[in-house]
C-alpha cells in the first residue's frame, strides 16, 4: 500500500492538470462564488415601466418604483416594446400604468395596473413581483389616504380602512433575506460534488490500458481503487471543511449545529459519489466518455437539491434524478444542522439515506472483473497503469 501512494503522489505531481484541480481550483471557485453573491441582495434590477396615462399620480408611481433598491425601471413608449424587452431578457418585469389612471382612482374606480414578470428566473422573479407589488401598494395606499382625508375621515378611521389587517412575514432562518446564506452553500456544495468527480475520474483513467483498440483494467485494480479512495478523500475532505469554516466562521452566518456532523455528512457523501463514478468508469472504461458522462450527471446538482424548488413539485423522472445525487442526500443533513440544530443521532439517520449506493458494489466487482479479461491473442505482461507486449 506505501509504495502505491507513492505511485499515486509521483503520478499527482507530474500532472498539472490533477494537481490543479486538488490545490488552488477549488480555493478559486468558492471564492469567486461567493463573491458573486456577496452583495447579499439582488438590487437595481429592470424593469420596463409604461405610463400611458402620463398624469401625476402616475408620476408618484414611477417615483415610488425608483425609490426601491431592488428595481430600476426604464421607460417604454408602448407595452409591445416592453413586452419585446422581456423576451430579449433585457428587463426581468414590466409594469404598465394604464391610460386615465388618475381619472379612474379620483372617481373611486378600480383601475388594474398590468404586473408582469420572467418566472423563468425564479428567484429573480419572485423577488420582482413581490417588491413591484409593495412599492405600488405604498404609492396607491398614499393616495387613498389623502382621499380619505380631504372626505373629513380621521387618521385612525383611515388606517383601519385601507389596511384593515396587516400581515408581517418573517423568515425563520433567514431574516434578512440574505441570499448568501440562503444560496451560496448549495452552490458550493455542487461545486465540490463536481471537482471532487473530476479529480477521481482524472486518477482512474490513468490506469486504463489500451490493448487492441479496447481499454482494459491491471490485475490489480481493486488495490489501486483502494489506494486512491484513501489518498484523495481526506484531500476533498479538507476542501469541504474549508466552505464550512469559511461560511459559517470567516462570515459569520447563523449555524445552530456543530460543523463536525456535518463533516461526517460529507464523508459519507463522497464514499456514495465514489461508488457511482466506479460504476460508471467501469461501464464505459474511456476517460473521455467517462467524463463528459459524469458531468452532464452531476452538473444540474445545485437544481435538485430543492433549495430554490420544492421536491415534490418535481417530474417523477427528476426526482429519481435526484436521488441518484449524492449532494441530495448531504443537503437534507445540511439544511438540519444549520437551520434546526440537528444533533449526531439525527444526522447518522439521515446518513443512512445513502444504503442504496452500497448496491453498487457487486455490480463495481462484476464490471471489474470482466475489464480484467484481457484476450489472450498475444502473450502480455500487464501491470498497473501500463503494458508491455512481448
Amino acid at each position: 500500500m506505501r509504495q502505491l501512494i507513492k505511485r499515486e503522489l509521483k503520478s499527482l505531481w507530474h500532472s498539472p492538470w490533477q494537481l490543479a484541480l486538488m490545490s488552488y481550483i477549488p480555493l478559486i471557485g468558492v471564492l469567486a462564488l461567493w463573491w458573486l453573491f456577496s452583495a447579499g441582495l439582488p438590487r437595481q434590477l429592470p424593469v420596463a415601466l409604461v405610463d400611458l396615462d402620463n398624469s401625476q399620480i402616475s408620476r408618484m408611481l414611477s417615483r415610488q418604483l425608483a425609490a426601491n433598491s431592488v428595481i430600476a425601471p426604464q421607460s417604454f413608449a408602448n407595452e409591445a416594446q416592453a413586452i419585446d424587452a422581456m423576451r430579449q431578457a433585457k428587463v426581468y418585469a414590466m409594469v404598465v400604468l394604464p391610460y386615465q389612471l388618475k381619472k379612474d382612482l379620483l372617481t373611486a374606480k378600480q383601475p388594474t395596473i398590468d404586473i408582469r414578470y420572467n418566472s423563468q428566473f425564479l428567484l429573480v422573479g419572485k423577488l420582482l413581483s413581490s417588491q413591484l407589488q409593495l412599492s405600488l401598494a405604498e404609492g396607491l395606499t398614499h393616495i387613498g389616504q389623502q382621499r380619505l382625508l380631504l372626505n373629513g375621515a380621521t387618521k385612525a378611521t383611515v388606517d383601519v380602512s385601507l389596511t384593515p389587517i396587516t400581515n408581517q412575514t418573517t423568515a425563520l432562518f433567514n431574516r434578512n433575506n440574505n441570499y448568501v446564506g440562503f444560496l451560496v452553500p448549495p452552490i458550493l456544495i455542487a461545486l465540490w460534488q463536481l471537482l471532487s468527480m473530476l479529480v477521481f475520474v482524472n486518477s482512474l483513467n490513468k490506469e486504463l490500458i489500451l490493448h487492441q483498440d479496447r481499454y482494459y483494467l491491471p490485475s490489480n485494480i481493486g488495490s489501486l481503487i483502494a489506494t486512491k479512495v484513501l489518498f484523495y478523500s481526506p484531500i476533498m475532505l479538507l476542501h469541504g471543511g474549508f466552505i464550512l469554516l469559511w461560511l459559517y466562521h470567516y462570515l459569520g452566518l447563523p449555524a445552530a449545529g456543530a460543523l463536525v456532523d456535518l463533516m461526517l455528512a460529507q464523508s459519507a457523501m463522497l464514499l456514495a459519489l465514489w461508488l457511482l463514478v466506479l460504476v460508471i468508469f467501469m461501464a464505459m472504461r474511456d476517460g473521455a466518455r467517462t467524463v463528459s458522462f459524469c458531468t452532464a450527471l452531476f452538473a444540474p446538482a445545485f437544481a435538485f437539491m430543492g433549495i430554490t424548488f420544492p421536491v415534490n413539485d418535481m417530474p417523477v423522472l427528476a426526482q429519481w434524478w435526484r436521488l441518484v445525487m449524492p449532494s441530495s442526500h448531504y443537503i437534507d443533513s445540511h439544511v438540519s444542522v444549520i437551520s434546526y440544530g440537528a444533533q449526531l443521532p439525527q444526522v447518522l439517520a439521515q446518513i443512512s439515506s445513502y444504503w442504496g449506493f452500497l448496491l453498487l458494489l457487486p455490480i463495481i466487482v462484476l464490471l471489474a472483473h470482466k475489464a480484467k479479461q484481457v484476450p489472450r491473442t498475444e502473450s502480455a505482461t500487464i501491470t498497473a497503469g501500463q503494458e508491455v507486449i512481448q
